[in-house]
């Protein structure tokens, strides 16, 4: 593949990218309005960390 070329995302029917996307910052909001300043930078490490373990298993298992 060629850096010109773009890989095609599989289109899903009836599913509203969206209103996907505010339901997820929706739900973010939830999660972080009443947190202090600490509580915040604690829940972005978790998320951090977490993505980051995703993409390592991620990584490990294209590599079998």
């Amino acid at each position: 593949m060629t850096n010109n070329e773009m890989i095609m995302p599989e289109i899903i029917p009836g599913f509203d990218v969206l209103k996907w996307k505010q339901e997820i910052q929706d739900q973010i909001y939830q999660d972080i309005k009443d947190m202090t300043t600490e509580e915040w930078l604690a829940y972005v490490r978790k998320g951090s960390e977490e993505l980051r373990d995703e993409q390592k298993r991620r990584w490990a298992e294209s590599k079998k």
